[in-house]
């Protein structure tokens, strides 16, 4: 019996483990897609910057492609979790305005590691595998609908106006990050905010 007991906790261990350097690559290769994007994006990096060796790679993730709709994925969720925590702290429409100040701010803009993934990595999408798009179309409805939540009852147009809010932060975020004129992303930001705030 005593021996039985001990292997089911050693196979526990060893699971935990599995499991914990299993959301380590992920949450590593989640940073590395928006830092250099899905061709940039290298197993052999991923694993070194995750402090595991290159051959253990297979024992978690059946191709890279599995591993990258893994890493779209948890990149959508730290976004989505972003803008829930924004909603659960702060009443009415005032949530909405709120969620744009962050997403269109200034730190936003200088963390694409850690920020929206949909902005670091739109326009890679159509190039990538069914399961790397299917992950990231998943999270991008979810903020559509998240954003649509604070709409209801308040707009009769409350689908389209959470599909142009959320392509205009998208979008501002992208070309705020994609020009060299300080002066242009800061206006690109103040605009989107200032169109949004008389109309929230």
């Amino acid at each position: 019996m005593m021996i039985i007991m001990k292997k089911v906790v050693n196979k526990q261990k060893a699971s935990n483990r599995k499991e914990i350097t299993h959301t380590r690559i992920v949450e590593t290769a989640a940073r590395a897609i928006r830092r250099s994007g899905y061709d940039g994006t290298g197993v052999a990096d991923i694993m070194k910057e995750a402090g595991l060796t290159h051959g253990g790679f297979y024992a978690h993730f059946a191709s890279r492609d599995a591993m990258l709709a893994e890493a779209a994925d948890r990149a959508g969720e730290e976004t989505i979790a972003i803008a829930k925590r924004i909603f659960a702290e702060i009443p009415g429409e005032q949530a909405l305005q709120a969620l744009m100040q962050i997403y269109l701010s200034n730190e936003h803009i200088d963390n694409i590691e850690s920020g929206c993934s949909l902005a670091a990595l739109g326009s890679e999408m159509p190039r990538q595998a069914p399961e790397v798009r299917k992950a990231s179309t998943c999270r991008i409805k979810e903020m559509i609908a998240l954003i649509k939540s604070r709409l209801s009852g308040q707009q009769t147009n409350s689908d389209e106006k959470a599909l142009v809010m959320m392509s205009t932060m998208v979008g501002t975020l992208l070309l705020a990050r994609a020009v060299d004129d300080t002066e242009l992303s800061k206006a690109l930001l103040q605009a989107t905010l200032k169109h949004f705030d008389a109309k929230v």
